[in-house]
Parts: structure tokens; C-alpha cells; sequence
């Protein structure tokens, strides 16, 4: 089994993967707050922590990774977004027009990055009894509190309570009391408390918390902190401690530290997850990205419009920008880079026209993105195997196909329209490998009727099975072309 490296944030060092259980390898990545269209620095996540579940699947099998990316549709951003957009409805049906418009298009534009579904995607809204009932164990153990601020009643999390608190951001709880404005908020223990659960107001969405301290009950009409739906969700999918926890940089403090005090403290774990992944920065042409430096990009801008570099961009261009730079670098989003891909997609498509799609990705490929993700490597490797392919190699143009397709690119090829001569970037079902695999496993089992039963519905979608022998190892091996 290949051997996969990583960068963990929480040791700072980059170590040897292994699973909790490699027949369930668990991962849970903060998916969007779904109160406007994502931009393209929210695409940066999805698409490096597709790479990667794609990378895990290959290693231990589709059926034995479980990835989960949460959608958070409880936030006071939502609620505001709501009021704005519409005025004249209740609030909740407010809400929900506005969270079910951006999380259709999410998944839109999730789609046209070649990323595949995770496994599991709950939403915030369908998990508060488990966020309530969290927060009570953290009560009673003596990590939280119940207090009155100045917009109400909250429960907060006692940071003083944990003595490792910072562990992942590496602040210690001192350094940060030092320069607290205690006097703002002088309903806390410590000016690092954060909320777990806040009253709303008359105008806003809430549900009846009920929580006992010190052998009183209070109900609390109201919602919960941000940090406290990640711990609850991850913990109802993957279980109290797993694998990999996944975002982007800017998450490290204080979300994801806050996670890590929720869960470890309502668990008595010294770990929520045993690595932690986090993905880089991104500017645009040189600048941070802002609304008022007129450089803010959505993803559905950049697909269907021609704000960004007078043009739309396909994708597969834009999934390609966001890998060449190794994900935990700083990335300079511009046209120069889009161009840059855009010209590396159309030297593998010439390379790799008319080529045999293997059920599995090239192993020297696996092996390089073995090393933490390393696809600026990789890309170096697919020049290489374009360049033999473009000299006649076969089998460098089979591989330098089917490893593209796996990353997530989809089918590419050159198609001409009078003088003007373009990419068609062919959708194919993400599943077909796995179709394969399970095809081989009924020959191996001589279950000669559901083996035929597969090749003829692939053959109704238009894709052709070819059986073959690996001509080095003897081995069956099962190549596919699509029919047009």
C-alpha cells in the first residue's frame, strides 16, 4: 500500500498518515456558510480536499473512505442576507430562499470544478438537539457557563477550563488575556470565552435551548455559536475522534481551535482529529481580495461571465490554477495563471487524444501526491508523460488520460468549428471506475451475469469495455473509450 505523507498543523511536522480503521477512513472539511455565492477563495478548499479524497479512495478503496463537508445555514450573515433580499416574507422563509439559492449553486459550481460529492453534507439547521445536548455535557463537566451580555443570555465555553486551550494555533491563553479589553465584555470569566449559545431577539430564528447549571433550569430562546455545529456534526458521522480535519488557513484560529475544545472537553479526548490540513491564502493579480478594491470574484462570475480577464473560464482551467501551487502556499490568482493552465490542458488534450481510460491512476502519480499533495510535482510528471505521449508512446498517452480523469478533469480533446479550434470538456460519470472495479470482482468470481449486466448498461451510456492482458504481469486489465 502506498505510503502517504502529510503536513500536520497540530504536531508542525509532516509525518506518516495511518488511519484510525482502514476500512472507515474518516474526513471532515468546513464546507460553505451559505449566505451569498462562494468566490474563488472558497473554491481553493473544496477543490485541494477533493484531490485528496480522491487520493484516499484510490488508496484504500472508494467504500472505506467516508468524507464529510458540512453546510452551515444558521448565522447572523444568513439573517441579514434574509432581511435584505426579503423584506416582505417571514424571516424563515427569508432564510430559506436565500440558503437553498446559495447551496444549489454551490454544489453548481463544486460541479464545474470537477469535485466530486462528499459522502455525507449535513446542514447546521438539522443538528440542534445534538448541539444542545453537547453544550449540557460541557455544562455539567464544568467547561461552560450561562451568562447575560449585552444582548442577552449565552452559554460560554470556559477557555481556562482547558489547560492545553491554543495547542493547534500555537497561542497560549496568557498571550492573549494581555491584550483583551476586559471591561467590553465583563459578563466573561476570561476575555477569550466564546459563545456556545446566544438569546435572539424577537426578529431573528432561534429554538428553545433548555440547560441546567448548578441545579437550575433556564430556557434560552436562541442559537448556537459557530464553533459548536462543526464539533456536533463531525462527531454524528465520523465519531469522537477520526483521521483528518480539513479548511483553510484562516479557520485555524480561533474555529478550528474552538472545535477542539468543544469536542476534546465534552469527550475527555486529548484529540479531536489526529491530522490537521489546512490549505493556504489566496489574492488576486497581487491583492487581497475586497469588494471595495473591485477584484472581488465569485465562482459562478469566473464560469459564466467575463469579469475576470474579459472572458469565462471553463472549470477544468480553474481547477488546474488552484492545484499548481502547492496548497499550503500562498496563491496569486491571475489571468497569467489562468492562461498558464489553460495551456497545460490543451498540450495533455493533444497528447492524449484518442487514448484507453484505465480504472485506476498512473502509481507513480499516486506516489507523487503521496507527499503531501505535491501536485506541482505532479504536473511536471504529466508534462513528461505528454511529452512521451506526443513521441508515439501508447501507454504514456493511456496513463497521462486516465490519471487526469481521476484527478477530476474530465474527458479533453481538441474539436475544430471552422478555423477557430477549442476544448470540449466531456462530463463522464465519476463512478465508472468503481463500476469497473466491481465488474472485475464478479469475474473473479466467474459471475459471469452481473459482470455482462455492467458492461451492457456502461455500453447504454455510451461507454465501451475493452478486456484485455497487462502484456508485463499477465494480468486482466479493463480499459473504456466513449462512444459518440
Amino acid at each position: 500500500m502506498t505510503e502517504l505523507k502529510f503536513w500536520n498543523t497540530l504536531t508542525r511536522v509532516k509525518e506518516e498518515f495511518t488511519p484510525i480503521d482502514p476500512d472507515n477512513v474518516r474526513m471532515y472539511v468546513c464546507g460553505p456558510t451559505v449566505y451569498d455565492y462562494a468566490h474563488i477563495g472558497n473554491a481553493r478548499p473544496v477543490i485541494v480536499f477533493d484531490v485528496l479524497f480522491r487520493l484516499l479512495c484510490h488508496v484504500y478503496g472508494e467504500d472505506h473512505v467516508t468524507y464529510v463537508r458540512n453546510i452551515t445555514d444558521v448565522d447572523d450573515k444568513i439573517n441579514a442576507r434574509a432581511l435584505r433580499d426579503y423584506p416582505d416574507l417571514p424571516l424563515n422563509e427569508a432564510i430559506a430562499k436565500v440558503t437553498e439559492k446559495t447551496a444549489e449553486r454551490f454544489h453548481k459550481d463544486a460541479a464545474a470544478l470537477g469535485c466530486l460529492p462528499p459522502t455525507f453534507e449535513p446542514r447546521a439547521t438539522a443538528h440542534i438537539h445534538g448541539m444542545i445536548r453537547m453544550i449540557q455535557t460541557l455544562i455539567d463537566k464544568g467547561n461552560a457557563y450561562v451568562t447575560s451580555g449585552r444582548e442577552g443570555r449565552e452559554v460560554l465555553f470556559a477557555v481556562a477550563s482547558m489547560p492545553d486551550y491554543g495547542k493547534l494555533s500555537n497561542r497560549k491563553l496568557e498571550d492573549q488575556q494581555a491584550g483583551a479589553r476586559i471591561a467590553v465584555e465583563d459578563h466573561k470569566r476570561n476575555p477569550a470565552d466564546f459563545v456556545l449559545w446566544k438569546e435572539s431577539a424577537a426578529d431573528e430564528p432561534g429554538w428553545d435551548g433548555r440547560f441546567m447549571e448548578s441545579g437550575e433550569s433556564v430556557t434560552i430562546h436562541g442559537r448556537p455559536g459557530w464553533h459548536i455545529e462543526c464539533s456536533v456534526m463531525s462527531e454524528f458521522h465520523l465519531g469522537e475522534t477520526f483521521d483528518i480535519h480539513g479548511g483553510g488557513l484562516d479557520l485555524i484560529f480561533p474555529h478550528h481551535e474552538n472545535e477542539i475544545a468543544q469536542s476534546c472537553c465534552a469527550h475527555g479526548n486529548d484529540r479531536m482529529a489526529n491530522l490537521w490540513m489546512h490549505n493556504g491564502f489566496l489574492q488576486v493579480e497581487g491583492k487581497k481580495m475586497s469588494k471595495s478594491d473591485g477584484n472581488f470574484v465569485t465562482i459562478a462570475e469566473l464560469l459564466e461571465t467575463d469579469k475576470f480577464g474579459g472572458r469565462k473560464w471553463p472549470g477544468e482551467v480553474l481547477r488546474l490554477a488552484m492545484l499548481m501551487t502547492h496548497y499550503r502556499e500562498p496563491i496569486d490568482f491571475s489571468v497569467n495563471r489562468l492562461e498558464e493552465a489553460e495551456a497545460a490542458l490543451w498540450k495533455w488534450a493533444e497528447a492524449s487524444e484518442g487514448a484507453s481510460l484505465q480504472s485506476r491512476m498512473d502509481e507513480h502519480a499516486v506516489e507523487i501526491l503521496a507527499e503531501d499533495l505535491n501536485f506541482s510535482a505532479l504536473k511536471a510528471y504529466l508534462d513528461q508523460m505528454s511529452k512521451a505521449a506526443s513521441g508515439g508512446d501508447e501507454k504514456a498517452r493511456d496513463w497521462l488520460r486516465s490519471t487526469l480523469y481521476h484527478l477530476g478533469f474530465v474527458e479533453l480533446k481538441k474539436q475544430s468549428d471552422g478555423e477557430t479550434a477549442k476544448l470540449v470538456f466531456d462530463k463522464l460519470d465519476p463512478t465508472i471506475g468503481h463500476r469497473i472495479e466491481q465488474r472485475s470482482a464478479f469475474i473473479a468470481a466467474k459471475n459471469w451475469a452481473e459482470a455482462d449486466r455492467i458492461r451492457d448498461e456502461l455500453l447504454e451510456q455510451g461507454i465501451q469495455l475493452k478486456d484485455g492482458k497487462d502484456p508485463e504481469t499477465g494480468e486482466r486489465v479493463t480499459t473504456w473509450e466513449v462512444k459518440r
